[in-house]
């Protein structure tokens, strides 16, 4: 975490979390989907240890990585639907929370803080996992299509805080990306980079975030230190 953060934070109201790559590692399942397009069509499967760094850039990272194409190039968008159907069709066979993520939630419950998702998967999708993996006592959810903008546009944050009740400045965002961090931002909330996310190379030091926690233990201590210094923010 950054030094001394007691000092410029106070104990957040609520805390709202990014999903994929932050809550949950849903790359096997991302990466499943995008290898059964291979397979029916007789193509080698991309591996694994590829497609994963590209997971939370959702549809166009993976077909990017598999098949070198952009959202501009022919066949492209036969492809997307291809895989998103695929995707659905298997949302949770091998996503998992990440490790601590369970026990993190758990202690923000006992602290009486409010936790939410802010994802940029459709809700789609998002109400598919959600339910599926322990999730569906958040505060809120909002994906990525539950506003007109998704991230990094402030506007799915402050629709959270909106619907928790809460003002944006008493709120942290947790993400695993840069977008996250830039919505954070953007949003007026104190922003926290995490170190297991995804990416190639996976590198959040230079998003200029907030804080930054290695696990979610690390988050968890954090907030147990603010609760307990009396400081408040400067």
């Amino acid at each position: 975490m950054l030094a001394d953060p007691m000092t410029q934070h106070a104990r957040p109201g609520a805390i709202l979390f990014d999903l994929d790559g932050t809550l949950v590692d849903s790359a096997p399942d991302l990466a499943s989907a995008m290898n059964r397009i291979q397979q029916q069509r007789g193509l080698p499967i991309t591996p694994y240890a590829q497609l994963r760094p590209r997971a939370s850039a959702g549809a166009r990272g993976l077909i990017s990585a598999a098949f070198g194409m952009t959202p501009d190039d022919d066949g492209y968008e036969s492809l997307r639907v291809a895989f998103l159907d695929n995707y659905a069709a298997a949302i949770a066979v091998d996503s998992i929370l990440f490790d601590g993520v369970a026990r993190m939630l758990a202690t923000l419950r006992e602290q009486n803080i409010a936790w939410g998702i802010v994802t940029n998967k459709a809700a789609r999708f998002t109400d598919a996992l959600v339910p599926q993996l322990a999730l569906s006592n958040a505060a809120c959810v909002i994906s990525g299509d539950t506003t007109p903008h998704a991230k990094p546009h402030p506007a799915p944050l402050l629709e959270a805080a909106r619907r928790i009740g809460i003002d944006a400045n008493q709120c942290w965002y947790v993400g695993d990306d840069l977008r996250d961090i830039e919505a954070g931002r953007a949003a007026g909330m104190a922003t926290v980079s995490v170190g297991w996310g995804y990416g190639d190379p996976f590198n959040p030091q230079p998003w200029n975030a907030d804080m930054h926690v290695a696990s979610p233990a690390e988050l968890v201590a954090l907030i147990t230190g603010l609760k307990n210094s009396g400081q408040p923010a400067n």
